[in-house]
Order: C-alpha cells, then sequence, then structure tokens
C-alpha cells in the first residue's frame, strides 16, 4: 500500500508544481517590470538571503569578521522575483497539503460519528431485546409448569363429567 502511495504524492507534488510555476512566473514578470514591486518586495528579501549566506559561508570556510557586500539592484531583482516564485510554489503546495489534511479529517470525523450511531444503535437494540426477554421470562413464569397443566385437565375432565351427569338425570327426571 505505501509502494502505491508515493508515487501518487510525488506525481501530486509535481502536478502542483506545475501548475503553480506559471503563477510564480507572472509574479517574476511583474517584480521585474514594477519598480515598486522590485524596490519594496523583491530587494529586501534577496539582500537578507543574499546576507545570510555569505555570511554561512564565510563562517565555514573560517573568515569570521568579513564584510559583506549587498548584491547589486539588477542581480537582487533577480534573486528576489526567483525567492518569491518559489515561495508562492510552496505556499501552493503547503495549501494543497493542508486543504488535504482537513478533507482527510472531516472524513475521519464523518465515519466516527458513523459509528458511534451505528453503536449506539446496536445497544438501544441491545436494550430492546433485554426488556422483551424480561417479559418473556415472566410470562414462563406464570406459566404453570407441564405436570400441573395436565392436572388441571384432568380436574376439568371431571368436572364436565359431573355437569355431564347432572344434566343427564336432570333430564331424566323430567
Amino acid at each position: 500500500m505505501v509502494v502505491g502511495a508515493f508515487p501518487m504524492a510525488k506525481l501530486l507534488y509535481l502536478g502542483i508544481r506545475q501548475v503553480s510555476k506559471p503563477l510564480a512566473n507572472r509574479i517574476k514578470e511583474a517584480a521585474r517590470r514594477s519598480e515598486f514591486f522590485k524596490t519594496y518586495i523583491c530587494l529586501p528579501p534577496a539582500q537578507l538571503y543574499h546576507w545570510v549566506e555569505m555570511r554561512t559561508k564565510m563562517r565555514i570556510m573560517g573568515f569570521r569578521g568579513t564584510v559583506i557586500k549587498p548584491l547589486n539592484e539588477e542581480a537582487a531583482a533577480e534573486l528576489g522575483a526567483e525567492l518569491l516564485g518559489e515561495a508562492t510554489i510552496f505556499i501552493v503546495g503547503g495549501g494543497c497539503l493542508v486543504l488535504e489534511y482537513w478533507r482527510h479529517q472531516m472524513q475521519q470525523r464523518h465515519k466516527e460519528e458513523e459509528q458511534q450511531a451505528a453503536w449506539n444503535a446496536l445497544q438501544d437494540e441491545v436494550g430492546r431485546l433485554a426488556l422483551t426477554l424480561e417479559a418473556l421470562q415472566v410470562q414462563v413464569q406464570a406459566t404453570p409448569a407441564k405436570g400441573a397443566l395436565e392436572e388441571l385437565r384432568q380436574e376439568l375432565r371431571e368436572v364436565r363429567a359431573q355437569v355431564v351427569s347432572s344434566l343427564v338425570l336432570t333430564f331424566r327426571k323430567s
């Protein structure tokens, strides 16, 4: 099952990336054309990214106190547009993951509610059957035993015989 899930996840990721690339390209194009977008949206993150990257590289190489020069405006605008495009792709992919997680949670909650409803129905049915069983037990206890029933039948026969004989005597006298 995991083997089948991995290629699907990879395919989904590639699909999201392909769908969000045109959006990222439009943002890059807007960053190149608009002076406001370039100055206030693209340049600050690009300069920060360049500063962090160079500082990390210098520390790894052992140069601790080196001053890092900022990128020129054209390179910073290009780097900022790339960062913004990649951030767009990342946000779209992350949004898809969040939506999928939310959908899965809703399905899980719905499944649990169905199971709870089925469980409650079963409990109600068991309660109803328990009451029916109790009523049947009371009826069974109220009915006389088989031997007592036979005795009652015998007594009934004797009473019938007495009634018939008294009727016969009554008809003979009249």
